[in-house]
């Protein structure tokens, strides 16, 4: 999962890479913070002690997720992106990847 939020930032930087220059301290910078924030989190959590901890990161990083796909589905809206087919297709792997892993912790604290 931290590898593919890695990956993902790469790809939100290249589409915010395209945005106006007026947006720099709008849109893309809250677009940019919302993406590093992913494998950020993944990462804290990971490095706390406890599952009860890692699983708070790991809800906060796909509370990301979805705040990242409002922003660049404003951004769309306002023409400073057309094709999202890949961002769109990261951001539903890594949602799924994050999904499988709150499920595995909360599993193993039911058990």
């Amino acid at each position: 999962a931290w590898q593919e939020a890695m990956n993902f930032v790469e790809t939100v930087y290249q589409i915010t890479s395209g945005f106006p220059d007026h947006e720099k301290f709008g849109l893309t910078s809250q677009i940019e913070r919302a993406a590093v924030s992913v494998p950020s989190n993944i990462a804290e959590g990971a490095g706390r002690s406890g599952e009860k901890e890692f699983l708070r990161f790991l809800y906060i990083a796909r509370g990301s997720l979805c705040e990242i796909e409002t922003q660049l589905l404003i951004a769309q809206r306002l023409g400073y992106v057309s094709n999202m087919e890949k961002v769109m297709d990261e951001m539903n792997i890594l949602f799924g990847l994050l999904g499988g892993l709150i499920n595995s912790l909360q599993k193993r604290g039911d058990a």
